[in-house]
């Protein structure tokens, strides 16, 4: 069983770098201390499922590659979804009118 928690950690730590984001700032998000989350990269303990679920969606990643290692292709690139994150609830919408908009100009 501890061989997932690894490959996951493993995963975690890749993603996170990839979005140039620290152990800190990640934990932060996650509401968990950093010495939880860096044990959670080094594959010593899980994450809950509703971290697992935040964690997924922070880092723009499914859970099927995060749990698994299974790629699954994602035409979104992780800066969109990172960006559509931090983006205020109330503002979301807004953000998706926009990007539909560009997507009908270029398609155009």
């Amino acid at each position: 069983m501890n061989n997932y928690k690894k490959a996951m950690g493993e995963r975690l730590r890749t993603q996170r770098k990839l979005m140039n984001l620290t152990q800190e700032q990640l934990a932060e998000r996650l509401d968990i201390s950093i010495k939880h989350y860096s044990e959670a990269e080094r594959g010593i303990i899980g994450l809950s499922v509703e971290n697992l679920i935040k964690v997924s969606e922070i880092l723009g990643i499914s859970l099927d590659y995060l749990l698994k290692g299974i790629t699954i292709d994602y035409p979104i690139p992780p800066r969109i979804i990172e960006i559509y994150n931090k983006c205020p609830d109330s503002k979301k919408r807004y953000l998706m009118e926009i990007l539909e908009l560009e997507a009908k100009l270029l398609s155009d």
